[in-house]
């Protein structure tokens, strides 16, 4: 194999396992939460039809939607219903549908910068990246440690060929950091943002420079497990698999339950799947977010 298909095959193994520490580690990722789990208020208004038994699931999905379509004609305001409809139109993939629910989410909860971000990788996903962007710059001007906004904005940046403007950002962000939040606790998540950091580095491979700042936040932290698992993602994919296992070994130690499993598949995944393989591939999670589907940045905190 040329060293040029080499270089390919890692650089996209290295992508699709980046976006998993979006998966894993980013405290303060809750861009899906508001679309997740049983909503509490007002369920039974804005509940639609039970579909008839025997429909398939894109028929589910529509009797789904139209349900929640018909109590917005009766309450254009109700917001479970706001909800229920821009999570059933993502399972449809139906993002052109997303843009007025989410804009009347977003106007309706002016101090949730999540819906605004939501919409904003909606217009990037549909091809506006500008409107994205000044999306995400006016949720920061407001929020500057979102890092929701910050991660959207620097995947943007990088994708349009700007890696230096995504690496500014952050490293502003990261230097205004401990004045924010002296002016008001909790601000900045410092740590966050350095691993966003490490992962803009990383896809540019700049691995030395992921690496140390990987180490930055652990030394701040060493019961973080996150920055070991982006030191050990970036370890195997340069091929340092001795060095990737221990590393690996001590984020499944650290981290939360609910992302040790995910862990032991990273730390055993072949060095250049298809991207259908990767649990954190937006084909593998299609239904989390507009930007999961077709490409993800979902939420988790450990």
């Amino acid at each position: 194999m040329s060293k040029s298909n080499q270089s390919s095959k890692r650089n996209r193994w290295l992508s699709i396992l980046v976006m998993s520490i979006g998966l894993l580690a980013f405290v303060g990722f809750s861009v899906v939460l508001p679309f997740s789990g049983a909503f509490q208020q007002n369920q039974r208004a804005a509940t639609p039809p039970s579909p008839t038994p025997g429909q398939s699931p894109t028929a589910d999905l529509e009797a789904q939607a139209k349900g929640y379509e018909m109590v917005l004609q009766r309450e254009p305001e109700n917001q479970t219903a706001l909800r229920g409809l821009v999570e059933t139109r993502i399972q449809q993939g139906k993002l052109d549908t997303l843009i007025e629910p989410l804009q009347k989410l977003a106007d309706l909860n002016p101090d949730q910068p999540d819906y605004t971000v939501l919409l904003a990788q909606t217009k990037q996903r549909m091809g506006d990246p500008e409107a994205a962007a000044e999306l995400y710059r006016s949720t920061l001007e407001k929020h500057p440690g979102n890092v929701n906004a910050l991660k959207g904005l620097s995947d943007l940046l990088m994708a349009q060929g700007r890696p230096e403007a995504a690496v500014g950002l952050l490293q502003d962000t990261i230097k205004t950091a401990d004045e924010a939040n002296k002016a008001a606790p909790g601000t900045i998540d410092q740590a966050a943002v350095q691993l966003l950091l490490g992962e803009v580095y990383a896809r540019q491979d700049r691995f030395d420079e992921a690496i140390a700042t990987y180490d930055q936040v652990s030394q701040a932290n060493a019961e973080d497990f996150r920055p070991i698992l982006g030191k050990a993602i970036v370890m195997k994919a340069q091929g340092k698999t001795s060095e990737a296992e221990p590393l690996f070994a001590s984020a499944t130690a650290l981290a939360p339950a609910q992302f040790k499993d995910q862990i032991t598949q990273l730390a055993t995944a072949s060095p250049s799947p298809s991207p259908a393989a990767s649990p954190a591939s937006p084909e593998a999670s299609p239904e989390a977010s507009p930007e999961a589907n077709p490409e993800a940045s979902p939420e988790a905190s450990p």
